[in-house]
């Protein structure tokens, strides 16, 4: 019977452990992907399109398409920038204490729109 692996032990195996270059690349790209989708179901709920949005923020269209995609890094500054005055909502982060940094990420680093 094969055992059942933790996502971490999935991880290590596919990006190498924790502090590799590997795996802290799919960290940093994981991040920018569920940003940009937190982003767009966020924009979608505003009844905006991508070029209202960067109209409002003074922005480029594919640079809102690039974000939502996950294909760029963002600053916190420019991710608050487009919640805030393009959005019009509050952007909330918390930043809890774990070892287990997949914990950090899933459970205590939480980006919420409000």
């Amino acid at each position: 019977m094969k055992s059942t692996k933790t996502f971490d032990e999935l991880l290590n195996e596919k990006y190498g452990k924790e502090g590799t270059k590997e795996r802290e690349q799919y960290n940093s790209d994981s991040l920018a992907f569920r940003l940009g989708v937190m982003l767009k179901e966020a924009r979608i709920e505003a009844n905006l399109t991508q070029e209202e949005l960067a109209t409002k923020t003074g922005t480029k269209k594919s640079y809102i398409s690039r974000i939502e995609r996950g294909l760029s890094d963002i600053q916190i500054s420019t991710y608050h920038k487009l919640i805030e005055i393009g959005l019009g909502k509050h952007l909330n982060i918390s930043i809890g204490l774990s070892n287990h940094f997949f914990y950090f990420l899933f459970e205590s680093f939480a980006f919420s729109l409000l």
